[in-house]
Parts: C-alpha cells; sequence; structure tokens
C-alpha cells in the first residue's frame, strides 16, 4: 500500500540488523517470525541477519542459540531444511550499544552488501537505549544515505509527552520520518487489519457505525501473566504506559477512523490522528471520573497461587504501579459525540483475551416481552483479536412456541477457513518494513496525540501517589472499574 518502488529490484534490504539479538523479544517474536517468513519463502537470497548483543560469541554461538531457540517451530523433519538455510543469512557482531568502536565493526560487517540496497535497523532493547543506538548509528555514517536504511523502534516510544518528543527530535536529526517505523504489533493483527474491511467494504454496517445506534465501546487487553522478568522497566512504566497509551489507543483509533480517501500509510494516518485530536481532554479534576488503577495482589490463575504484585522478583515492597488501568474517553466529533469509549487492561486477569465489544442501542420501542425496557439484553458485535480472531453479532430471535418471547443469537461471521493460515502479527509487521510499507506503522503525531491524551492522567497519578486500590489475582480487575460507567444498565463484557 506504499512506496510501491521499494519491491522494485535492488531497492530491497540485504541486511537485516537485529540490536539485542538474544534478548527476550528477538528470542520469543522476532526469531520465530522471521523463520517463519523463511519457510513462506518471502525473503530475497540475499537477505542476511546481523545480530548485535554483548555475549562474547561468535557466529557458531549465535546460530546454536538460533536453533534452540525454534527448536518447536522447527520439531517437523520438513523443516529442518529451512531451518538449515535461515542459520546460514545470520552473522554476529559483538558490541556494546554506547561504545562506537562496536559500531565500526558493525560497518565493517555489512561493508560487502552495501552497494546491493537497504539495510534494516531493529531495536529490539530497552527504550533507554534508544538514544545511544541513534547517535552511534550516526557516528559511523549508518543513517546515510538519507532515505535508505530503515529503523524500527518498539513501543513504548518515549515515556511521557516531553521524552516523546526529544526522541523524535534525535530521530528526526539523524533520519528521515520515511524510514522510521514505530511498531505496535496489534496493527498486525489479522482481526485489526479484517476491521478496515468489515467497515468499509460493507454497506450492512457503516451506515450503523455511529452516535445514533451505538450505546458505548470497550475495548479490553487482558493478560494471565504478570510481569516475568521485565520488573526493571515495567515498575517505572506502568500499564498505562505500557499499554493503554500505545495498544489500546491504536485499537481506538481503528474502530473511531472516518474512512480514508485511499488505502494508503498517510492517509490512513491522517484519519487515525483526527481521531486521537477530537478526544475530550480531561481536566485535572475530572480524572478520577475517567480513569482507574490498581495493582494485582495475590490469587488464583488456572489453578495455580501466583504472589502479588509487590512479591514479584526486583519490584519495590511499597511500589504503587498499576498493573491494571481502566479509562474513559469521548470523541467529540460528528460520528462519536456522547458515545463513551471505555478502554481497560491489566495483568494477572482469568485469561489471555483481547476484545472490542460495541454495545447498540435499545429498540426505541419494547413489543416483544413484558419486561421493563432496560432490562432487554442489547445487541452486541464482538471483534475477538486475540487468542481466536473472529468476529459475532448478537441479535434477538423468536424462541420456538406459542409465545412471542425472543432469545439472544450468536451469529459468527469468522473470515478464517479450516484449510487457511494466517500470518503472525510480527510476521505482518517485518514484511512490511522489508517491503517499505508503513500503512501499519505509527507516525509521529500519532504517538504525540497519543501522550497528549494520557498526560493528565499521567501527571496526576504522578503525584498522587499515596494509595492505590487491588484486585486479586484471576479476576477482571477492581470494583473501582465500575464506576466509569454513564448509566447503570452499561457493564464489562468479560466473554465472547
Amino acid at each position: 500500500m506504499d512506496d510501491a518502488t521499494t519491491n522494485q529490484p535492488g531497492r530491497l534490504p540485504c541486511s537485516f540488523v537485529i540490536f539485542g539479538a538474544t534478548g527476550d523479544l528477538s528470542t520469543h517474536k522476532l526469531l520465530p517470525a522471521l523463520f517463519n517468513l523463511e519457510n513462506a519463502g518471502r525473503f530475497e537470497d540475499d537477505l542476511s541477519i546481523v545480530a548485535f548483543a554483548r555475549h562474547d560469541w561468535v557466529t557458531d554461538d549465535l546460530t546454536g542459540y538460533v536453533r534452540a531457540a525454534l527448536k518447536d517451530k522447527a520439531s517437523q523433519p520438513s523443516r529442518q531444511g529451512v531451518l538449515d538455510r535461515f542459520l546460514t543469512r545470520f552473522r554476529y557482531v559483538r558490541g556494546d550499544f554506547n561504545d562506537v568502536e562496536s559500531y565500526r565493526a558493525l560497518v565493517a560487517d555489512l561493508a560487502p552488501g552495501l552497494a546491493c540496497s537497504r539495510t534494516v535497523f531493529y531495536l529490539a532493547i530497552r527504550p533507554a537505549d534508544f538514544v545511544a543506538v541513534i547517535k552511534n548509528l550516526k557516528a559511523v555514517g549508518l543513517n546515510e544515505p538519507r532515505g535508505m536504511n530503515r529503523i524500527v523502534i518498539e513501543k513504548p516510544f518515549g515515556e511521557d509527552l516531553e521524552s516523546a518528543q526529544v526522541l523524535n527530535r534525535v530521530l528526526h536529526q539523524h533520519f528521515d520520518e520515511e524510514q522510521i517505523y514505530r511498531i505496535d504489533h496489534f496493527l498486525g493483527k489479522e482481526t485489526v487489519q479484517n476491521l478496515f474491511v468489515f467497515r468499509f467494504a460493507n454497506t450492512l454496517i457503516e451506515p450503523l457505525w455511529n452516535r445514533n445506534f451505538i450505546d458505548h465501546v470497550q475495548i479490553t487487553v487482558a493478560e494471565s501473566g504478570g510481569i516475568e522478568k521485565r520488573a526493571g522497566y515495567y515498575d517505572h512504566a506502568g500499564a498505562l504506559r505500557d499499554m493503554l497509551q500505545n495498544h489500546l489507543m491504536q485499537l481506538l483509533t481503528v474502530v473511531a477512523m472516518e474512512p480514508p480517501p485511499a488505502l494508503e500509510a498517510d492517509a490512513l494516518r491522517d484519519e487515525k490522528v483526527k481521531v486521537l485530536r477530537s478526544i475530550r481532554p480531561i481536566a485535572k479534576r475530572a480524572v478520577h471520573a475517567h480513569a482507574v488503577r490498581a495493582q494485582y495482589t495475590h490469587g488464583n490463575i488456572d489453578g495455580s497461587t501466583v504472589v502479588s504484585y509487590q512479591q514479584e522478583e526486583n519490584v519495590e515492597p511499597d511500589s504503587i504501579t498499576e498493573t491494571f488501568v481502566a479509562a474513559k474517553f469521548y470523541i467529540d466529533n460528528w460520528r462519536w459525540r456522547g458515545v463513551p469509549f471505555y478502554l481497560r487492561t491489566g495483568k494477572r486477569m482469568p485469561k489471555q483475551h483481547s476484545m472490542i465489544a460495541i454495545r447498540f442501542r435499545h429498540p426505541p420501542q419494547q413489543l416483544f416481552r413484558e419486561t421493563p425496557l432496560e432490562s432487554i439484553t442489547p445487541n452486541w458485535m464482538l471483534l475477538s483479536i486475540q487468542p481466536e480472531e473472529s468476529m459475532r453479532m448478537e441479535i434477538h430471535v423468536k424462541q420456538p412456541g406459542l409465545n412471542m418471547n425472543t432469545r439472544v443469537m450468536q451469529m459468527n461471521a469468522s473470515f478464517l477457513r479450516t484449510d487457511e493460515q494466517i500470518l503472525d502479527a510480527y510476521e505482518t509487521l517485518l514484511l512490511d518494513v522489508i517491503e517499505g510499507d508503513r500503512s501499519l506503522f505509527i507516525r509521529f503525531d500519532e504517538a504525540e496525540w497519543a501522550w497528549r491524551v494520557i498526560d493528565p492522567i499521567l501527571k496526576f497519578w504522578t503525584v498522587d501517589r499515596e494509595y492505590i486500590p487491588t484486585y486479586s489475582a484471576g479476576s477482571w480487575g477492581p470494583a473501582e472499574a465500575n464506576r466509569l460507567f454513564d448509566s447503570d444498565d452499561q457493564v464489562w463484557r468479560n466473554e465472547l
């Protein structure tokens, strides 16, 4: 959808450099995704993968590590040859992110391939190391020629509005915007991409997608896991920065955006920015009415007892970092004026589950049951993002029998046939990076406006550090989250 010239011979990248190649992100996400793309035959023959990390290794050590990491992925005999071919692409460069000499070694390693075309630099590292890597790439000339090499930045892009603006200035000193790929893997998920088609290719749906028919929208990203070994990062970031500012705000923009004039990168992102700019600012005195935070205590998940957040390894014993956040936003434009958008995310919830739930208004007159209008079950549209990817709609039908009673039936519009396989989100996005398609990546003004939206909440919670509500691990969050609803008949939708 973007930069079609990148598909011409000689313009595809011939080197893919991973900074932090032995970290958790690379091991669990990037390497499996790259291997699956190899298995699908999506790479050019001359593409090499260069791992940049601190270990005192040589290339053979790296390929042994990669082979072990992909053991399950390559367990089928038919994939052994694919794995062997994949491993021949790897080279290892030992280096420190802050040591410019390490980057000169990287230049020497890349030199034979620099004539063939572009290089992708993937920063699978802590956000605290972003600036050092960017400046050192410039110091050895790996940002040149401008407009050629590509740099991929993982979320979070900054830790608040000011730091995001500083990071962006550093990036733009050394790279053009067209070279920068701010990645949010939720945008690569099939259901999120299919939402564009669902809305804009069906005359049945789009006329209902507005304040006249929709009562409210819920976006939930629930995680059953804890913080694993990320305390060093997470205890500073919390759920608001780690999840809501990026993943959930991106989902909100996809649900709420207007039809773009074309399926091109900037046209899509222009419409998403319009949504973020239309979100009603939250006044300092209104933060309590618009946002709830909480932290998990000990509990039970899938039959196993888990410890509280404050007992997790390397977490401060008196930490008040939020592991759950719920927030309410209003989009003050013609389509959505008055429709609340409820967003929530949390760790140690009952299951891994991401869903967009859209509740429609009640019909104007109740004809079919002798009950108050408020008690009738509303229509819902349910877009499941993970672990299942599906789209469902709940409607009323007549129950069999003489009486005119109704029941709810779920219409399943799942788009995946039994014989079809879909790309993982990272596979989709990595392929887009290689092919130069920026449609599913975040432009800086998107990131900046998302920070502007949550900045009042962030500042208020930074000062208000005396107390944080709690919720039991294995629950759907604190009872306080229910106070965000505008009416008594609005409740959190937890299940499909």
